[in-house]
């Protein structure tokens, strides 16, 4: 998994180790030492005048929130570079710098890491490394991947959703529309999700509503009687509108607790695609909306995300073929570009195979 970036990582940390710390630390001379400054007597005066309190001014509402964020950033615990840096040790200079980072840029970008992404990544190992003093106890090597690794981390910190807390707070039933493009694995990330809900003890309905694609309900039938799950269905070229809203009346008049629509994702015929998911989504009302993506597209995914997401709005993103993705650059960038969580990814074929998004994770794979 992510063979293709972790060698490209792998090759830059080794590199750095290599470089003479000569050519890479400042040396003692290099940094400007303050002069001390001059101080001046006056003469005392024989009535020393009192200095005048300021008024003080009143703090508005959007002063208040920088002060606290502030505050919290403050009292945040210290990511691993932080760690490692100290009021004694060596600095790194800027012009060996900006060639590493050189190298890690192209190595994101050809691991399909999106642009945006990529600079943010960028930026922030430059602001861990720049101009702050690593212990002597630390290598080059280790000062770099340390630095990387927290650049990363907090790419994909914004990327986390709790699935299962967020399902516990809403009110039966609860409506959840997948959409995506074919071939992606979509019907079988619904069926994994059937599978979960499951074992959670939650009763669910499923919605096939991809009454074009040819075959398209049969294989979503299959899942349900495997899993003992209730399935909602209509002959094929049916309005699937039509469909989502017999799934959802019979999950109220049954009392069950999640419904689960399936939809089609025809790239060729976009146009009506995408009028087809407003439909559904104007007459299902759904709870959460989730794009199902294949990390194995790379930029296509998030191309095809930034489609769905303008139409209906995504709430949340689910990667399927993640063991198979050897670049791993859709799964850093595409929650980042449109700015909602992954709240799952797809490793195996098995109904098991579906592991809650966890930054931790993905960074125990990308630099292990």
């Amino acid at each position: 998994m992510f063979d293709s970036l972790k060698s490209k990582l792998k090759n830059i940390f080794n590199k750095s180790s290599e470089i003479d710390s000569e050519i890479i630390y400042e040396k003692k001379e290099d940094i400007p030492v303050a002069e001390p400054e001059k101080k001046t007597f006056s003469q005392p005066s024989e009535i020393q005048e009192q200095p005048s309190i300021p008024e003080e001014k009143p703090v508005s509402r959007k002063e208040q929130l920088k002060k606290s964020k502030e505050a919290k950033k403050e009292s945040a615990p210290k990511s691993h570079s932080e760690k490692m840096v100290g009021d004694s040790g060596k600095k790194i200079k800027e012009d060996p710098l900006d060639d590493l980072l050189d190298e890690l840029e192209v190595a994101l970008l050809e691991s399909d890491v999106a642009y945006p992404v990529t600079e943010e990544i960028i930026l922030g190992v430059r602001d861990n490394l720049l101009n702050k003093k690593y212990g002597r106890q630390f290598t080059l090597e280790e000062v770099v991947e340390t630095a990387v690794k927290d650049a990363v981390r907090n790419v994909l910190k914004i990327n986390e959703f709790n699935f299962e807390g967020w399902l516990n707070e809403q009110k039966s039933p609860v409506v959840i529309m997948f959409v995506g493009i074919n071939g992606t694995g979509k019907t079988t990330a619904i069926a994994k999700i059937a599978n979960l809900l499951s074992k959670m003890e939650k009763s669910v309905v499923l919605a096939a509503c991809d009454t074009f694609r040819a075959g398209a309900i049969e294989q979503l039938s299959i899942h349900a009687d495997r899993l003992g799950v209730k399935i909602v269905k209509q002959s094929q070229d049916a309005d699937p509108s039509a469909v989502a809203f017999d799934a959802i009346e019979h999950a109220k008049s049954k009392r069950k607790d999640v419904v689960l629509i399936d939809t089609a994702g025809r790239m060729q015929t976009n146009n009506n695609l995408i009028d087809e998911m407003k439909k559904i989504s104007k007459i299902a009302k759904p709870t959460l909306k989730i794009f199902v993506g294949d990390a194995l597209a790379g930029n296509d995914a998030i191309e095809q995300a930034k489609v769905f997401d303008g139409a209906i709005g995504i709430d949340a993103i689910i990667l399927t073929k993640i063991d198979t993705d050897a670049k791993g650059g859709a799964a850093l960038s595409i929650a980042h570009t449109i700015g909602k969580p992954i709240a799952f990814v797809c490793d195996g074929q098995e109904y098991d195979d579906l592991q809650p998004f966890d930054s931790e994770w993905m960074l125990e794979r990308l630099f292990s």
